[in-house]
């Protein structure tokens, strides 16, 4: 399905190739990422899970994911933003913006908010000025480490699953 189409972005749904130019995308970057993960992705399609990917200029640039109902953090069962991604190629285009527009829109069809976790360390920094300028708003429940709440004092990684939780009203 395309949701959105101009004469040099288009946003579609997630075909079963995608799997293999993400995985190639990030290989090259090197990063270790794993096949099965975006394949899964594909799999997951209209089962809970519905992953947008960007093209530009016929070319994949980028996706993300939304989950009906998120099953954990602060707010279960919220509409879900996952795994936002712009390939190093193609940022600084809006395409992380039109993207979210296109989520937010499918978002919006199954309830008032909608919710993300971003990462704390700084290769999560673009994403994190992106959210709070789109209006996402953090929930005040602190840093989350591994799906729970991470406590004062409490040791952690500043690693991808140091999440901060963010929420935005979308009606």
């Amino acid at each position: 399905m395309i949701y959105y189409k101009d004469e040099k972005l288009t946003i579609r749904s997630m075909i079963e190739s995608d799997a293999q130019v993400i995985y190639d995308t990030y290989l090259s970057y090197g990063w270790y990422p794993n096949l099965e993960t975006y394949q899964n992705y594909f799999a997951e399609q209209g089962k809970g899970r519905t992953t947008f990917v960007a093209e530009y200029e016929g070319e994949v640039a980028g996706h993300v994911s939304l989950f009906d109902a998120a099953k954990s953090g602060p707010f279960p069962g919220l509409p879900l933003v996952s795994d936002l991604r712009v390939f190093f190629a193609f940022q600084k285009h809006g395409i992380a913006s039109r993207l979210l527009d296109i989520l937010e829109a499918e978002a919006a069809k199954m309830s008032d908010t909608v919710c993300l976790a971003v990462g704390c360390h700084s290769g999560y920094g673009a994403a994190q000025r992106l959210y709070v300028t789109r209006g996402y708003n953090f929930d005040g429940s602190g840093v989350w480490w591994n799906d729970k709440p991470l406590g004062e004092y409490e040791p952690c990684e500043n690693d991808d699953d140091l999440n901060l939780w963010m929420s935005k009203k979308l009606k």
